[in-house]
């Protein structure tokens, strides 16, 4: 648990860094595919899937 926890910081301010630079190249965008596996198997996971669906159904109910 303790190793995928810093796994997942490492793999997310990688991920910050390489989009507040600009570009992002093939070899960022798999480090932001990583972090997206790596967070799915943490138990921050439910809650992020929780929040999305919030989100997309606040979303969905506005009408311009």
């Amino acid at each position: 648990m303790a190793v995928s926890i810093s796994v997942v910081l490492l793999l997310l301010i990688l991920s910050v860094v390489f989009m507040r630079s600009g570009g992002l190249r093939a070899s960022h965008a798999m480090v932001c595919v990583l972090l997206g596996f790596m967070l799915a198997s943490t138990s921050v996971a439910p809650t992020i899937s929780h929040g999305l669906s919030a989100t997309a159904e606040i979303v969905s109910g506005v009408r311009p």
